[in-house]
Parts: C-alpha cells; structure tokens; sequence
C-alpha cells in the first residue's frame, strides 16, 4: 500500500451499525420475504453482513455499473455492466449500496428497478456525501454520513485496492 490511509469509522463502529440496520429492516419487513440487490462490487462487504443478521427471509442478486473506472472522481457517465439474474416485479426490494455521493448512479439504477414493478423498493446505502449530491434521490436508510473526502475499505477501493480494509478509511 503507498496511499497513506486514516481511519474514519472503525471496524467495531461499523459491525454495530450494521447490525442496528439488520435490525429495523427485519421489523419492518416481519413476516415478509426480502429481496435485496447488491451493487457490485463495493456493496458486497455490506450486503453479506447485512444479510448475515437480518431474522427474515431473504433472496439476493446483483447489479453491477460504472461511473469511476479507475479514477477518485465520477465520470458522470453510469452504464450498466451486470443486470439481474431473476425478475423482481411483485417483490419487496432494498437495493443496496456501499455509498452514495452524486447520486447519479442510484437514479440510474432506481429509474430501471421501478420499471421492474417491485412491490416495494427502498435504498439503503452504508455511506452517504450529501453534500455531493446533485440528484433529488436520497436514501431510505444510511448508516453514516460522512464528509466529502474519498474514502476506501469496507468494500470501497481505489483503483480496485483497499476494498478489503476492516474499517473505512480516508486516503491523506
């Protein structure tokens, strides 16, 4: 590793907040089934241990798109790499991701979810930069908010390294 990398939010403080949204989304989908969609590939840490705690049933699949390529800035340009294996009309949706900044890439992907006819659909991301936002999306549940700084681990990289970090870091 050259970049030099700070710790934002430890790895203690984001297993609690995980768990702590577990925790909602079971009760407020008691008694349903879950279909939750992952983008990939910064989601994938998130939505495992996501789904690990939640107490309800659940069903996942992918997505995958791309605003970055191998910068620190969005491109502004989203394309869809990977769609979903299965259908997901009649089904209550959370599509999740690992953050959310611009928000270009979330509209794109929400404008496609609900031409799908989900039942429901929500989003919840583990990070969000509201003040990067230049999109009116906002997520339905986020675990941090987080100042405009790049960050990395958790599932986050740069130029595809750090994603395995433990915690969430700030490259200096």
């Amino acid at each position: 590793m050259t970049e030099n990398i700070s710790v934002l939010i430890s790895e203690a403080e984001v297993h609690a907040k995980i768990s702590e949204m577990a925790e909602k989304i079971s009760k407020e989908y008691a008694g349903k089934t879950v279909h939750i969609i992952g983008v990939l590939k910064g989601s994938i840490f998130f939505m495992c241990e996501l789904a690990q705690k939640l107490t309800i049933p659940v069903t996942m699949d992918f997505m995958s798109v791309s605003s970055y390529g191998d910068k620190t800035e969005s491109s502004g340009v989203v394309k869809l790499i990977k769609d979903l294996d299965e259908p997901i009309a009649g089904k209550d949706v959370i599509l999740v991701e690992d953050i959310m900044d611009s928000g270009r890439t979330l509209s794109y992907l929400i404008a496609i979810l609900k031409e799908r006819n989900p039942k429901s659909l929500k989003l919840i991301t583990l990070l969000d930069k509201p003040e990067r936002r230049v999109t009116e999306i906002q997520p339905d549940m986020t675990g941090f908010v987080i100042p405009d700084r790049f960050v990395v681990g958790y599932g986050l990289d740069c130029a595809q390294k750090y994603r395995n970090l433990p915690y969430i870091g700030v490259i200096e």
